[in-house]
């Protein structure tokens, strides 16, 4: 959790749009990099042969 949080707070604390369909949608693209952040820390795991 505590690393999510890290991230949440390098995309920054506050939105930028103003009306709230585009806070909404503004939010969607923060947890879409968010979980695009996952993959990237999950090791790749190979056969020794």
């Amino acid at each position: 959790v505590e690393t999510k949080m890290h991230c949440v707070k390098l995309l920054g604390q506050r939105l930028m749009a103003r009306d709230f369909d585009r806070q909404v949608a503004e939010l969607q693209v923060r947890i879409a990099v968010m979980n695009g952040y996952t993959p990237l820390g999950i090791p790749v795991t190979e056969p020794v042969e």
